[in-house]
């Protein structure tokens, strides 16, 4: 578990409902450490030093998943269970072989070619692999630029990149300029480069898309792609809803 400070350049930020219900999400004023002290007060904190283009945010304790550790965990558990896995390319869902009875579309951006899905679209993300610094907090800002410094158990995610783009290759552009904005907002000296990372988020504008088909020769397919960049947030509900179906 981590505490998420979320922050905004704009004047006011809201609080998702479901952060306050839930996870006891609180507000955060931000002010320049030259014009105030550090300060709590109830239900808020204020916190000195940051750049003064954050003017608000709200924190809460969320689970950190460390997709390095945490992907290799869930393919051991899987085979583990007595699942194979297996790589195969395929043009459409019914070249799959007969004796697999339920279909469960997990395709991502790859579901705009499999399924002729034309609603989906790749945001590309580019992220930055630092070494581990002391930073005991998550911190991300969604307005532009686009930043977030996210710790990790052997180093840092600095971040990002969201643009309407299909190019995996990682840009020195965006990294330097990644590393930079990243820099400046934790007052620190920019850190080396382990690994440049690049991937495409499968966004579909209208929405994530969970649900059954049925195939021409009779079969089932269950549907789960379009999640956007929240596909680790919403995976565990997700794979509830279709086991439910299936």
């Amino acid at each position: 578990m981590l505490q998420l400070r979320q922050f905004t350049r704009a004047s006011e930020i809201a609080i998702p409902n479901w952060a306050k219900k839930n996870l006891g999400a609180h507000s955060i004023s931000v002010i320049p450490s030259e014009n105030a002290s550090p300060a709590r007060t109830e239900g808020s904190l204020t916190i000195p030093g940051f750049p003064s283009t954050f003017t608000a945010g709200f924190a809460l304790t969320v689970p950190l998943i460390d997709a390095t550790i945490y992907l290799d965990y869930l393919a051991k558990r899987f085979r583990t269970a007595g699942g194979t896995i297996q790589s195969a390319h395929i043009s459409k869902v019914d070249e799959i072989p007969r004796d697999f009875d339920v279909i469960i579309n997990c395709a991502g951006i790859g579901a705009r070619e499999l399924v002729h899905d034309s609603d989906l679209e790749a945001h590309r993300g580019q992220v930055a692999i630092v070494p581990k610094i002391d930073l005991a907090q998550a911190i991300i800002c969604n307005d532009a630029p686009l930043m977030y410094a996210i710790p990790r158990a052997h180093g840092c995610v600095f971040g990002g990149t969201n643009s309407i783009s299909e190019n995996r290759e990682p840009s020195s552009a965006d990294t330097t300029a990644i590393v930079s904005e990243c820099s400046r907002v934790l007052g620190i000296e920019p850190p080396p480069v382990i690994a440049m990372k690049v991937g495409l988020r499968p966004f579909r504008k209208s929405g994530a898309r969970l649900e059954s088909e049925k195939l021409g020769d009779g079969r089932s397919v269950i549907h789960n792609y379009g999640h956007g960049g929240a596909g680790f947030t919403l995976s565990w509900a997700c794979a509830e809803e279709v086991r439910a179906i299936a």
